[in-house]
């Protein structure tokens, strides 16, 4: 048969795009995820992020020690006092990918920004966007719309040197967002402490830092309750700063890495470097033969770095990929960090008797886990409350992407999945009752705890996530109190000892219908009132509404395509502990007499009509 003129592949269907077509049409490639604001890493942060990244550029020059931000609505500006983008080329500057001065090693050092695509980015993906640059008593402004010029001009100026930008994000680009004070605030508190010295002000409130890291890390310790076990121990040079000390108080590690003021939230090189440059000086001071994690439970810390040309993994750079660093960053930490133990004995010995207590804990729980498998093999070689599928998650092999669990509750409401579920992909782990609530414990309970033992076992992920069974872990529990309060004490399970599979995108939440309406004709099924609302509308008032209250309410057969092509999931969204610490402390620790007034003065009662 022959090919249609409508799928042939000829010159015709060829297309090359402008850089401003380019950016518009792949924005993922540049701002990574869109989003709507309730994500620290969403678009409209990166939007602000790249206008604020070359400010701070201008401040580690050694210009401008001030940058004024200001957002109303939808509206951002950003105000600096360094040097001025050069007036010739402001327009260049803002418009024309790989134009701009951080190509140029004599005038950027050390710049986040190396591509010459960042405000660029932001022009393209603004519905207005506006620039000025005074420089030298004069001035030239610039106004773009969707990243085209509209109109320019220029003329003498009693204002300071400096930049100023205004944009708003293009509602045709971000649907629907809205920028949250707490993320921009997190941004600038991180911006004022890798540059000590430069004052930030956001609207009504001012970030400024004097000692670097060092602050960075009183404040965690701060808003965590944690008393360090010896001062933290601070070093900092003109390409290197890290900063870190032990508590008794925490479980695991917690660290913050930056590149040329850039947080690289999934680390990179040089966060590996660091840890171990760490472990090669403890080891050596200590003559002992103690392993990463010793030296690191329950460390917090902060290393930053400054390079002349970072290379990043992606456009929104949250981890280094430069290889060619390691070997001497790992040196340097090394013999800084000897010089420091050799100087200061007390400090040196806190810190090898840290490290030896959480050898002798890592032994005690290795005997611990050696226990419990020897029980688990004394009961059965199978786990008995999982129902396997056929295909597993093989990241080597690049097998079983979409292959899942479900963690439901109950055997009615895992009967429904059982009766229903594709046997190849989807499998079932049912819990026998609500879980424990393992905030305020610790690691040992993972293997005291039959349930949370097995259920590590399922997704196979004891020492790290490598061996992930399952591409999506999902919660699947009643849309109750009682389910709501299981699939809490799960995120908390996960988070508080699996705190990688949160991180890495594998953990979701199974949206089911609240509600059933139909007729003879239709069945329409609604998960939530408003929906509900609008189907009893649309199908008369002769139509019946059932509210279900479980999943073991639904039939197998309705059931089958709430698991299907049209499932809806949620995605467990990853925090840091430093952010998510002070709301889970308060919602699952054991401040009960406290949360129950919480309760009270909240609750709501309705009124008898």
């Amino acid at each position: 048969m022959a090919e249609t003129t409508k799928h042939t592949y000829d010159e015709s269907k060829i297309k090359t795009l402008s850089s401003l077509e380019h950016i518009r049409l792949r924005t993922g490639m540049y701002i990574g995820r869109v989003g709507d604001g309730s994500n620290y890493d969403d678009g409209c942060y990166i939007l602000l992020k790249e206008v604020i990244d070359n400010a701070i550029d201008e401040f580690i020059m050694g210009h401008g020690k001030e940058v004024r931000i200001s957002i109303e609505g939808a509206t951002v500006s950003v105000r600096d006092f360094g040097r001025g983008i050069p007036l010739g080329k402001v327009i260049d500057c803002v418009s024309k990918i790989n134009t701009g001065a951080k190509y140029n090693d004599d005038v950027f050092q050390f710049s986040v920004g190396l591509n010459g695509v960042g405000t660029k980015a932001v022009n393209a993906l603004s519905k207005d966007f506006k620039v000025r640059s005074h420089r030298g008593g004069e001035f030239v402004e610039a106004w773009f719309k969707q990243g085209k010029l509209k109109g320019q001009q220029d003329g003498k100026t009693t204002d300071p040197n400096g930049t100023y930008i205004e944009f708003q994000p293009d509602p045709e680009i971000f649907k629907t967002f809205e920028f949250r004070a707490e993320f921009v605030e997190r941004r600038l508190r991180h911006y004022s402490y890798l540059n000590a010295g430069l004052k930030l002000m956001f609207n009504d409130k001012t970030f400024q830092s004097k000692h670097g890291l060092l602050d960075l890390v009183m404040e965690d310790l701060q808003a965590d309750n944690s008393e360090p076990i010896y001062p933290p121990l601070h070093f900092s040079d003109k390409t290197l700063e890290f900063c870190f000390t032990h508590t008794n108080s925490r479980y695991g590690e917690v660290f913050y890495s930056f590149v040329n003021g850039q947080f690289t939230s999934d680390g990179g090189t040089h966060l590996s470097a660091f840890r171990e440059g760490l472990l090669k000086a403890i080891n050596e001071y200590a003559k002992g033969k103690f392993e990463g994690d010793d030296v690191r439970e329950c460390m917090v810390g902060a290393v930053a770095i400054r390079l002349k040309e970072p290379i990043f993994e992606s456009q929104t750079k949250n981890k280094l990929g430069n290889t060619d660093i390691r070997s001497d960053l790992v040196n340097k930490v090394r013999e800084e960090l000897l010089q420091f133990l050799n100087r200061n004995r007390e400090v040196a010995e806190k810190i090898i008797s840290k490290v030896q207590d959480t050898q002798q804990l890592r032994k005690e729980l290795q005997d611990v886990k050696k226990l419990a498998r020897e029980r688990a093999k004394a009961i059965t070689l199978r786990i008995p409350q999982l129902k396997d599928c056929k295909v597993h998650l093989d990241n080597k092999k690049g097998k079983g992407k979409g292959s899942m669990v479900f963690i439901t509750e109950g055997q009615s409401a895992a009967g429904s999945i059982v009766s229903c579920r594709d046997v190849n992909m989807q499998a079932i782990f049912v819990l026998k009752g609500k879980p424990l609530n393992v905030w305020d414990l610790k690691r040992d309970i993972v293997y005291k705890n039959d349930e949370l033992y097995n259920l590590m076992r399922t997704l196979d992920i004891e020492d790290n996530i490598e061996g992930l069974r399952y591409d999506k872990v999902i919660l699947a529990t009643d849309a109750d109190v009682d389910g709501l309060h299981i699939r809490n004490l799960l995120i908390t399970y996960f988070f508080r000892f699996f705190e990688q599979l949160i991180h890495d995108s594998h953990l979701f939440i199974l949206e089911t219908p609240l509600f059933r309406v139909r007729t003879k004709e239709k069945t329409i099924y609604c998960y939530s009132e408003a929906e509900r609302d609008k189907a009893a509308a649309q199908l008369g008032k002769n139509c019946e509404i059932t509210r279900f209250k479980g999943l073991g309410e639904i039939s197998p057969a309705e059931f089958k395509q709430f698991i299907g092509a049209n499932m809806r999931l949620s995605q467990v969204e990853y925090a840091t502990k430093h952010d998510a610490s002070n709301i889970l402390d308060f919602y699952m620790g054991k401040n009960t007499p406290e949360r129950k007034d919480f309760i009270m003065e909240r609750l709501i009662v309705p009124v008898e009509e």
